[in-house]
């Protein structure tokens, strides 16, 4: 049978010192798996925002490409990055949010952040950690939506 020491990677106190409990509930917290939740808590009281990462290359690549037709060029759509009204015969893409730009424009976008530049939905990402993330932020939004729903049937 292992020992308390080797079982949680650390060494018993000399004589005199005192434990590091924020040491501790750090490694506690890390351990149940509840940074993410932490790090939620975290942003919201001190209104911090992650980074937003890039989209995955394979999300990129799979975005829809279209000419742009006479028809659409005729109503005098612009890009929204650049400003630039989309020319006949210019490619464009098309975001699952059908938000359309200029393809250079929305792949040098989305190679920065993985959003849409007129309605920030996010497109996934190749950062395991981010993508995690953004479960838990879903999670606790539909949480909170439950919540609101079950007070204003019992209240409403």
């Amino acid at each position: 049978m292992a020992s308390y020491f080797d079982e949680h990677d650390c060494e018993p106190l000399e004589d005199g010192e005192t434990p590091n409990h924020m040491l501790h509930l750090a490694r506690l917290l890390l351990d149940t798996g509840l940074s993410a939740e932490w790090q939620m808590e975290y942003d919201r009281l001190f209104g911090g925002e992650r980074k937003i990462p890039p989209a995955s290359k394979k999300s990129i690549e799979e975005l829809e490409t279209k000419l742009v037709s006479p028809t659409v060029a005729a109503q005098g759509l612009k890009c929204p990055v650049c400003l630039l009204e989309l020319d006949e015969e210019d490619e464009i893409k098309i975001l699952p949010c059908q938000h359309k730009f200029h393809s250079k424009c929305i792949i040098t976008w989305l190679e920065k952040v993985c959003s849409c530049p007129v309605c920030r939905y996010e497109l996934p990402t190749d950062d395991p950690d981010y993508e995690t993330y953004k479960k838990h932020k879903a999670r606790a939004k539909q949480k909170q939506h439950d919540l609101d729903s079950l007070h204003d049937s019992m209240f409403g």
